[in-house]
């Protein structure tokens, strides 16, 4: 059972659709990649907590885009989800299923989506009372057809494909019933960030966010 902050946050996962996967390397990047998210129609960003640059990133999001849904990935320690949510995510995301990184959260009350693959992994997380799990590497590990088949004894659970989703093949994750959101990152490349070119980032974007718009009203 979801507490209403959890699911107030699951339910805006699911309206954005599409969540960015974010590769900051220099903190300054951070607010105008947040503006060209915002605008582009996806306030939205899994900043991934493999930089030095991420924990900065986090705050400058969260403080200069209060209406954007920021929160933290490729958290692997619990002092990473620590330092991310008093940066200001609103939100943890792990590659792999740790109940020990998924049980501080639920003891803070923050919403968390550990990835799993295998259904051991799924009753893990479904014994720990979660109902919305992100499926990791989802391309490379057999798709919606894996997702399905896995989701196939689990009807209350969500899941969160993220890994080889792109323009092509996210319109079918989000018509299925199984999907609550995707993680894609083909809007913000690295080499776009660094180039400074986020005028693209925000056009790429708005296409991503035309086709949530387009399946889901």
């Amino acid at each position: 059972m979801n507490t209403p902050k959890v699911a107030s946050v699951l339910k805006r996962f699911s309206e954005i659709g599409i969540i960015p996967v974010v590769v900051l390397e220099d903190a300054k990047d951070a607010e105008p990649l947040g503006r060209a998210l915002v605008e582009g129609g996806l306030p939205a960003a899994e900043v991934t907590f493999r930089t030095a640059a991420a924990e900065e990133s986090i705050r400058i999001m969260a403080e200069k885009f209060p209406e954007m849904l920021v929160g933290a990935g490729t958290v692997l320690t619990i002092d990473q989800a620590e330092r991310a949510v008093n940066a200001g995510a609103k939100f943890i995301v792990s590659p792999g299923f740790d109940p020990e990184i998924v049980q501080w959260c639920l003891d803070r009350d923050i919403p968390v989506c550990p990835g799993i693959q295998t259904p051991t992994e799924l009753i893990s997380a479904v014994k720990m009372g979660l109902d919305h799990v992100k499926f990791f590497p989802a391309e490379n590990a057999g798709g919606l057809s894996m997702i399905n088949a896995v989701g196939a004894a689990f009807p209350n659970v969500k899941f969160m494909p993220t890994g080889g989703v792109n323009t092509a093949n996210a319109p079918e994750y989000l018509k299925s019933s199984k999907i609550f959101c995707c993680g894609g990152t083909w809007m913000v490349k690295g080499n776009m960030i660094k180039a400074g070119e986020f005028d693209k980032i925000k056009e790429i974007t708005a296409g991503a966010a035309a086709v949530v718009k387009e399946i889901k009203g």
